[in-house]
């Protein structure tokens, strides 16, 4: 199984075999495992799963809540000629005990329909007992660079469900697309969430796809992702970026840029990839503008998604300042934490046009502030206060730490390597670690000829897999701030669908074995054994249909010849 689960024990021989009369009954708070169930696993394999007329009823599935178990943590038992029953100290570890079990029934229970229907489905007797390590276990996805329709983003949130991830990190914003409607502001969507071309393959490629590039998601469009993930019990975390990667901001309402140093009216949004010069005015216009985003974007996101979707005990955190529940060691309470959450960047933020902008060196002479790094943690600092004031709690990279004291109750996302991670949870503040040195799975996978856009270091399913989320150094109470980690996949090389699998899989199985399982250290885990057990997973993928890079090397149509990445050699840098 992917991820390994804690324990598995085998009490007596026998087997339970699953036929057209095994019954499903579910007790309260299970609804989202028992439409799992009924649904897909029944759907996938041709059982009609009927309802079990009582809890003790032989020859079916049942599934309960039990409070002696934390809250994402689950029992499985098969028991010969009675059947299975998994107990969870929440619906969450209720629903991902129903992913064991479809993980269990093999390839064929990840299909859309039936390819055997008169397959023998047997289970041997055996025991699990398993829960994760950490609370925060996350993928992002950047829809911005490269749109992805609203049926990819669902689709990811299935194979996320699959491998126990609870949390996507939406990259809504960007220089290069605006992807979410905000009513009061129409034009950041009429003209924001469109570029007139697109540079294929990494920015020094001459290489151009001259057809308009864009889209986005309307209102109902997101309350239906946050709907799909919080039945999968995920939380799903918007990001729009402040003050940098802002210029598809700026071509929609030229107001909000450094209009005294530059013709903010005459800009489009971005067509080439890199970091845009072009950055928010620190202005009270910029702040009210962006409030009122923010407020469109709390009613889209709200703090309690899953809790509602999931019944009672299903999250145990709604993301407001301050507020804590772990029930063990980091990243051990139900809830992922993050539904609370608002990201806003924060991150490459040029500062040239504030020092030449005498709006904006007014604007630190009237705060008293040195400097312009100055300015932008005051920007940071004013959206924390107003995120706190409504019950919710700021993150951001780790580029927010610099300039001043980081707000109380506000999170970093640490993407440079450990430090920014290591250094925020130090003075006490939330961390999610997502080093680019170890979890971007845009960079390349191997140093073959034949990868496609190869960008930055070599990452292979081997380094993923050792990625340790909790870095050497941090004592027991620094480490408590280690909320947990996440994979970072950014689309400015990954044209659509196809890219982005290739990019993500297998290495996001590798990681969602770190963030779920208890490994011991990197150098001790035995990647031998996750091998072969890739050796199963990949036939699920493969039924999902999920086109993931083969162990060999790509695939010919995997390819893309001729398109310049950005390789970097040798080992990456440690940070």
């Amino acid at each position: 199984m992917i991820p390994a689960v804690r324990a598995v024990t085998a009490p007596a021989p026998g087997v339970f075999r699953f036929d057209r009369d095994t019954a499903l009954w579910a007790g309260p708070g299970t609804g989202a495992a028992e439409r799992l169930l009924r649904t897909v696993l029944g759907a996938a394999l041709g059982l009609p799963l009927p309802p079990a007329p009582a809890p003790d009823a032989p020859n079916a599935v049942r599934l309960c809540l039990d409070g002696a178990l934390g809250p994402e943590a689950y029992r499985l038992t098969v028991t010969a000629g009675d059947g299975v029953e998994i107990r969870g100290g929440g619906p969450a570890g209720v629903f991902w005990g129903a992913q064991t079990l479809r993980q269990l029934l093999g390839p064929d229970a990840c299909r859309r329909a039936p390819v055997r229907p008169d397959a023998v489905r047997a289970l041997p007797v055996q025991a699990i007992e398993d829960a994760p390590r950490f609370r925060w276990r996350g993928l992002m996805l950047d829809v911005a660079r490269h749109f992805m329709p609203k049926d990819g983003v669902l689709r990811y949130l299935d194979l996320m469900a699959a491998h126990k991830l609870n949390v996507l990190h939406l990259h809504l914003t960007d220089d290069q697309g605006w992807r979410v409607e905000i009513r009061r502001r129409p034009e950041l969507t009429a003209t924001g969430a469109w570029r007139a071309r697109t540079r294929f393959g990494h920015r020094a490629s001459p290489l151009w796809d001259d057809r308009p590039h864009g889209g986005y998601y309307t209102q109902d469009d997101i309350r239906e992702i946050v709907a799909y993930a919080a039945e999968r019990h995920i939380s799903v975390v918007p990001e729009v970026d402040v003050p940098g990667h802002s210029q598809a901001a700026i071509a929609a309402c030229p107001e909000l840029g450094n209009t005294d140093v530059v013709d903010t009216a005459s800009l489009a949004v971005w067509d080439d990839w890199g970091v845009s010069p072009n950055v928010l005015a620190p202005a009270e216009a910029t702040l009210r503008f962006y409030e009122g985003v923010f407020e469109e974007l709390l009613d889209l996101f709200p703090a309690d998604a899953v809790g509602a979707a999931g019944g009672a005990g299903g999250t145990g955190l709604s993301g407001a300042a301050g507020s804590r529940d772990f029930s063990g060691s980091s990243g051990s309470s139900g809830s992922s934490g993050s539904s609370g959450f608002f990201h806003i960047g924060g991150d490459e933020c040029p500062k040239d046009q504030w020092r030449a902008s005498p709006a904006a060196q007014a604007r630190i002479a009237e705060l008293g502030l040195d400097g312009e790094d100055a300015l932008q943690a005051w920007f940071i600092g004013h959206f924390a206060a107003w995120l706190a004031a409504r019950g919710r709690r700021l993150i951001g990279w780790d580029e927010i730490l610099e300039g001043g004291d980081l707000p109380p109750g506000a999170a970093v996302s640490s993407w440079r390597g450990y430090a920014g991670g290591t250094a925020a949870a130090r003075a006490g503040h939330d961390v999610v670690m997502c080093p680019e040195q170890h979890v971007y799975l845009d960079h390349r996978q191997d140093a073959g000829a034949d990868e496609p856009v190869p960008i930055g270091y070599v990452r292979t399913l081997e380094d993923v897999y050792r990625f340790e989320p909790v870095p050497p150094g941090l004592d027991a109470a620094a480490a408590r701030h280690v909320l947990g980690a996440q994979a970072n996949v950014w689309t400015e090389a990954l044209e659509d669908s196809a890219r982005v699998d290739y990019q993500v899989f297998p290495r996001l199985a590798a990681f969602a074995e770190t963030v779920w399982s208890a490994l011991p250290a990197p150098g001790e885990r035995d990647f031998a054994g996750f091998e072969r057990r890739m050796s199963a997973h990949y036939a699920r993928l493969d039924a999902l249909g999920v086109g993931y890079r083969p162990p060999a090397g790509p695939r010919p149509w995997q390819r893309r010849p001729g398109v310049l990445g950005r390789p970097l050699e040798g080992p990456p840098p440690v940070r």
